[in-house]
């Protein structure tokens, strides 16, 4: 369990790895395998009026969400910073949201404080649904009936009022499944099951399991970011690599919208999200969250997510100030690291 080798790891309470962590990243990669996310928390918010009120409180055109759709939001405070990031999925009775370990109390916090006279329900649904993940190229063959996942262009800094179509940036498509739901994403297909049905799903899809750690250097390599890792305090959309998926740039007034406006049309966002190789010399061991990255001993910015990847090496996702050139000579900690422009 992760919480057996780091008691500290904001990921407690599932699998790390099932013995071989390398093999189960060849397994995501090659294959298709199944890995225990329901450590995640999962929020219900039921009632008629659900997708026009999600709709004015995040960054993401939720007005005509319907049944069988998902996409990702984000909740912004009010200079633009991130504070939250979910993923909501449409079943036709309720949007369930779900984010990270730790982070759905703050999330049903400011939804219970923004209902007023609206017609919703948000609630904890932590104890309803659990979290799976089927990743790798074989995903998709398990679920039937799952469109593929659509990500839409950013729009360059002066595009034209109108030009972006009225709907998520980002649709992933949605279908029953095992009494709960399955969503089709960029790394494979999600499933939001019940909790009890958990141990009962993953005997019957017949796959072999993967850790955390495995579905963690994945995703690394595929530079997707993580709330809470890959941002911090004054973390904005645009530097963490949330704005494609998660941000409509051309939707009604929400808060925290004009630092989002004012930075896109100027095109300087402060920082930007990088996949940096680190040489693994003077330490085999990836180095903790928030650790430092230089640049002639000055600090231009921070470690996210770093992990071990089976072909790679050593790799991390990191944010760095805008002006950090892409073949500047980094360091994090004793070892030399080096941005990958691709």
């Amino acid at each position: 369990m992760v919480e057996d080798l780091d008691p500290n790891s904001a990921d407690a309470g599932v699998p790390a790895h099932f013995g071989d962590p390398m093999r189960e990243q060849r397994l995501l990669e090659t294959a298709v395998g199944v890995v225990d996310r329901s450590n995640r928390d999962v929020l219900a918010v039921p009632g008629e009026e659900r997708a026009s009120w999600l709709h004015t409180l995040t960054t993401q055109h939720l007005s005509g969400l319907s049944a069988g759709e998902s996409t990702e939001l984000l909740v912004l405070s009010p200079h633009g910073h991130v504070e939250q990031h979910a993923f909501v999925t449409e079943d036709g009775t309720t949007a369930w949201l779900d984010t990270e370990p730790g982070a759905g109390a703050g999330l049903l916090k400011y939804l219970e404080m923004m209902r007023f006279f609206t017609k919703v329900e948000p609630r904890d649904a932590g104890k309803e649904l659990a979290v799976l993940s089927l990743v790798g190229p074989g995903a998709a063959d398990l679920v039937s009936g799952l469109g593929e996942p659509r990500v839409g262009e950013v729009p360059g800094p002066k595009f034209a009022a109108g030009s972006v179509p009225p709907e998520p940036t980002s649709l992933y498509s949605v279908r029953e499944f095992e009494g709960g739901l399955a969503r089709r994403v960029p790394l494979g297909v999600d499933l939001l099951i019940p909790r009890e049905a958990k141990t009962a799903v993953i005997e019957k899809l017949g796959v072999p399991r993967a850790g955390l750690w495995a579905y963690e250097a994945i995703r690394v390599a595929a530079r997707f970011p993580r709330l809470g890792w890959e941002t911090d305090h004054r973390t904005i959309p645009a530097e963490a690599g949330f704005l494609a998926a998660g941000v409509h740039l051309d939707k009604g007034c929400y808060r925290g919208q004009e630092t989002i406006a004012r930075v896109h049309h100027l095109g300087r966002p402060p920082r930007r999200l990088v996949l940096l190789h680190l040489d693994g010399v003077a330490s085999d061991h990836p180095p903790a969250r928030g650790t430092a990255v230089e640049l002639d001993g000055r600090a231009v910015g921070f470690v996210g997510t770093a992990v071990r990847h089976h072909e790679l090496g050593m790799i991390a996702l990191a944010v760095v100030k805008r002006n950090v050139a892409d073949d500047a000579r980094l360091t994090v900690g004793e070892s030399a690291a080096a941005i990958d422009a691709g």
